[in-house]
């Protein structure tokens, strides 16, 4: 059996993969479509018979709360080009979560930087339809679908629509993927009205990592 190439953003979502039973190789992007792309390639390039970007999204759509599954239905980069997902297998993954939690199949978008304000999520919610906004699906998908490969794109809400992601924890992320405590802490002493935001945040995103350990314990 091909093993699941999986493409996450940060190395504690990379961890929750621990869980699955099924051959998989993991590369990290850090969010960054270009280094998602070009981790995917690699994987397919040792052997995945399958690419999933994997991991914890931010919602546009009003409907979706921290912990909920999407699944989606196609993925669109900054640009409006769209990547469809493999119908059959998501059809499948969609049942086998169900009993997880909320499973959504419906589009997703894959931006550059981190969508933190509220008006910005409502605006790009409204132009695109997309529910949820990540940073490596687009650029996974680009890769699988050059191969002829099946993508999916799995992710987990974390950060509501209607929640501002605070400035202190956009420079939380390293190239690795690993975070970085010193610089949050370090903008949070320069920005201590964020402290109540990020604390907030830090409840959604346990919740999201912690659904995605049990899809992850499901499977691929």
């Amino acid at each position: 059996m091909k093993p699941v190439g999986i493409v996450t953003g940060m190395l504690a979502e990379a961890e929750c993969v621990s869980a699955a039973k099924a051959p998989h190789t993991i590369f990290c992007a850090a969010g960054s479509p270009g280094r998602a792309r070009i981790g995917a390639l690699n994987l397919v390039e040792e052997g995945a018979g399958k690419i999933v970007s994997f991991g914890i999204a931010g919602a546009l759509d009003p409907a979706h709360r921290p912990g909920d599954i999407v699944l989606a239905s196609h993925v669109e980069d900054h640009a409006g080009h769209r990547f469809p997902t493999d119908p059959a297998w998501r059809q499948e993954l969609a049942t086998s979560y169900r009993h997880i939690g909320s499973v959504t199949e419906a589009p997703i978008i894959t931006t550059e930087g981190a969508v933190a304000d509220v008006r910005d999520k409502a605006t790009l919610f409204h132009r695109t339809k997309a529910v949820a906004v990540d940073m490596e699906s687009a650029g996974a998908a680009a890769a699988a679908l050059e191969n002829g490969v099946p993508f999916l794109a799995i992710r987990v809400i974390a950060d509501t629509s209607t929640f501002a992601l605070p400035h202190c924890a956009l420079v939380g992320l390293d190239e690795d993927g690993s975070t970085r405590p010193v610089t949050v802490l370090a903008h949070l002493a320069a920005r201590p009205w964020e402290f109540v935001a990020l604390l907030k945040l830090t409840w959604a995103s346990k919740i999201a990592m912690s659904c995605l350990s049990r899809v992850a314990s499901v499977g691929f």
